[in-house]
């Protein structure tokens, strides 16, 4: 993991952290958001590709994604010379869509209520001889992700808010999670998810792994609508006594606007979790509290209705 931070720092400038006092106590909020794709996943696609050699690079690679990852992927498979082929849901966001071809990458639409995006993405990979870089479940995406950690440490000790004690992480897959958790062995670990869409809180607390139910409710959160965790994730997770919490789309657009009035930041639903479960009182802000804000990729015009309260 301090290989990943060391080769992201190497091309990428450290995300600004913002200190703001939540009912008197200080809280760091790492702003991933502002990452060149919007989001965190830069740093899992930039270890895994870079970890590819010669051949695998002219092979090229598949990976699926609603858009953060896909961005990531196409983000760093240009930089390094590489074909990508992205696997995405037909319903995403147009904005991250629109990125991700900008980016170069070749993208395959998928229904995700109907049809498996892993089994697409495996067939795609194999017929084309290429490497598939899945968005959580890869041992060097979970260690790329865990560098936000790094960095985050490091400048939560220059502030004088000494190293963090409890992490609070949108959690789709783990991936971030779980590299977070890694990254801070010593801290306690609060993965975020919405509401219907818990199934790594759930997992968590039955101790194996639960899926999402047959029929989950709709939710902003497209980066977070995983509907079954990884064992890779998992183990990570429950090796680290991490604990799950849920957040109502209410408490997510709430957090939404906290974000942009309080920080000047663009946060995108599954990116504002982890605050909406702190301004909800479902976790207690305390001394050395690190929360990951992780992406800022917005439908402008669904932004604009949680701006607006409604």
């Amino acid at each position: 993991m301090r290989d990943a931070a060391a080769k992201i720092a190497a091309i990428l400038p450290p995300t600004p952290l913002f200190v703001h006092e939540i009912n008197s106590v200080p809280i760091a909020f790492k702003a991933e958001t502002l990452q060149p794709i919007g989001a965190f996943k830069i740093r899992g696609a930039w270890h895994r590709l870079t970890a590819l050699d010669e051949d695998s690079r002219r092979r090229g690679v598949v990976a699926f994604s609603s858009g953060n990852h896909a961005q990531g992927i196409a983000w760093a498979a240009r930089r390094l010379g590489i074909a990508a082929t992205i696997v995405m849901p037909a319903d995403a966001p147009a904005a991250k869509r629109d990125a991700t071809l900008a980016l170069g990458a070749e993208v395959v639409d998928y229904d995700r209520a109907t049809e498996s995006r892993e089994l697409i993405a495996g067939r795609l990979a194999e017929a084309r001889g290429a490497t598939l870089v899945p968005s959580f479940d890869d041992p060097w995406v979970i260690e790329g992700q865990g560098s936000a950690a790094i960095e985050a440490t490091q400048q939560m000790i220059a502030v004088g808010l000494g190293e963090p004690t409890h992490a609070v992480v949108p959690c789709g897959g783990g991936g971030l999670s779980a590299g977070i958790a890694l990254a801070l062995p010593e801290a306690q670990i609060t993965v975020v998810e919405p509401e219907g869409w818990d199934d790594m809180a759930r997992s968590l607390e039955a101790s194996w792994i639960e899926p999402v139910g047959p029929n989950p409710p709709p939710t902003a959160c497209d980066a977070l609508q995983t509907r079954e965790v990884s064992p890779l994730t998992f183990e990570v997770l429950a090796r680290r006594d991490a604990k799950g919490v849920a957040v109502s789309e209410e408490e997510i657009a709430a957090a939404q606007r906290w974000a942009a009035e309080r920080l000047r930041l663009v946060v995108e639903p599954g990116g504002a979790v982890g605050l909406a479960a702190m301004l909800a009182g479902r976790v207690k802000p305390a001394q050395g509290m690190l929360v990951i804000l992780s992406g800022g990729n917005v439908d402008l015009a669904a932004y604009a209705r949680a701006l607006a309260g409604g």
